[in-house]
């Protein structure tokens, strides 16, 4: 772990040059989502593979990409692409960007991704508030001995979502017309998409949307002591009764369509501080 923060201050001294003062919050766009922020006055733009000890997204969609700038007045950095488990990456790895902006001192952030709907009430396109998270990865981005300098050895997950920050989201999507739901995630290891006798397992687990992102940076955001926004974007809805096959081209497209929707909830979000 000591290993660990070494490179994500070293990482952060790379960056620092670009700022323009302390960034109030960092934001993580998901598969299809990277113009979920095209209103930021971008200041800087760094392909990940520029940065010191970033991991390289493998994944289609995920640009790469870390932007600086201002979005309603808030110093921002933005990731544009993220790391998942499946790709090979260890969640120390997956979680490393979160580590990076800790060390920066980003103390808001907003995650996005692109998830499955298991509530029958849901519908493509809808956008998820994320209250409450299952972890069924298998993996804990904690595990190992702890770094006291980023947080507590046991941090506590009752409210890992901001309850302030995801009621401004669902005022803002009223305001503007936009399908806004509150809901349960749950973050499994992927590749493979659910099957129906899985989709059914996890409805009566209590959740209402599946993706393979999110948790691993959610639980290193709250040891890092960070106010956390998710916003995940329903791309289709699962029925285990008639089960229909999902191709990654047709979520990448519901995602990139939804993105103007995104991008109007994190400016209204940002604009009221």
């Amino acid at each position: 772990m000591q290993l660990n923060r070494q490179r994500a201050l070293e990482s952060a001294s790379f960056l620092k040059p670009h700022l323009a003062g302390v960034p109030e919050v960092g934001i993580l766009t998901g598969t299809g989502l990277g113009d979920c922020v095209a209103s930021i006055d971008i200041h800087a733009s760094l392909d990940y593979e520029a940065i010191p000890h970033f991991p390289v997204s493998t994944v289609t969609s995920h640009l790469g990409k870390l932007l600086i700038g201002r979005i309603q007045g808030c110093e921002a950095v933005v990731l544009q692409g993220r790391f998942h488990l499946y790709e090979g990456y260890t969640p120390a790895e997956v979680t490393f960007p979160i580590r990076v902006l800790q060390e920066l001192g980003v103390r808001t952030l907003i995650v996005s991704n692109a998830a499955g709907g298991l509530n029958p009430t849901f519908e493509a396109g809808d956008i998820m508030i994320i209250k409450d998270h299952i972890n069924l990865t298998g993996a804990n981005p904690l595990s190992g001995p702890n770094e006291d300098a980023w947080g507590p050895r046991f941090p506590d997950m009752s409210a890992a979502y901001d309850r302030r920050l995801a009621d401004r989201a669902l005022a803002a999507g009223a305001k503007a017309g936009i399908q806004t739901r509150a809901g349960v995630y749950v973050g499994l290891q992927g590749p493979a998409l659910e099957t129906p006798a899985e989709v059914r397992y996890l409805c009566v687990a209590g959740a209402d949307a599946v993706g393979f992102s999110t948790v691993q940076e959610v639980i290193a955001a709250v040891h890092a002591n960070m106010r956390v926004l998710g916003l995940a974007t329903i791309t289709n809805v699962h029925d285990p009764e008639r089960p229909v096959p999902a191709t990654v081209e047709e979520i990448i497209d519901v995602a990139q369509a939804a993105a103007p929707k995104l991008n109007t909830l994190i400016d209204q979000v940002l604009a009221q501080g």
